[in-house]
């Protein structure tokens, strides 16, 4: 449980957060899920302000980013992240419903990981979800001293 981190999940969905998180805690692939569910608030969680500003220190080991987001949507948080030499090494994985290739070309040129369409049926989106989670979780080596646990 050691090498497990935090997971940030940016998510409005309140099924697609509960299922994320169902899938997540049955294989045991976090320490800690933090939940924002606007473009804002996960800004504000990477920012240590707001809600979040007395907040472990230390990045998440991943993010999990919806692209339709309110306030703030995921690639407008997507290029925050990748302008700030604090947060740019965070791994950001978008898990997204649109399969625009627009929506894909605009995530991988912004600096996303990887883009990952969520699938409808239950079972196939948690196996989504588990397989997400044991590469960027466990499998994945983070760049040394980016990510404190």
């Amino acid at each position: 449980m050691d090498k497990l981190g935090r997971i940030l999940l940016a998510e409005d969905d309140e099924d697609d957060v509960e299922l994320t998180l169902m899938a997540l805690e049955e294989h045991k692939l976090a320490n800690e899920v933090v939940v924002t569910f606007d473009g804002e608030e996960a800004l504000d969680y990477l920012y240590c302000r707001g809600k979040f500003d007395t907040r472990a220190t230390g990045n998440p080991s991943v993010m999990l980013l919806d692209l339709k987001l309110p306030k703030v949507d995921g690639l407008q948080v997507l290029q925050k992240i990748r302008s700030d030499e604090r947060l740019k090494m965070i791994p950001v994985v978008v898990l997204t419903s649109s399969h625009e290739e627009m929506d894909k070309i605009r995530s991988y040129k912004s600096g996303a990981n990887a883009y990952v369409v969520k699938p409808m049926n239950f079972h196939m989106f948690a196996n989504a979800v588990r397989e997400l989670g044991v590469f960027w979780a466990i499998i994945n080596e983070p760049p040394p001293g980016s990510i404190k646990r």
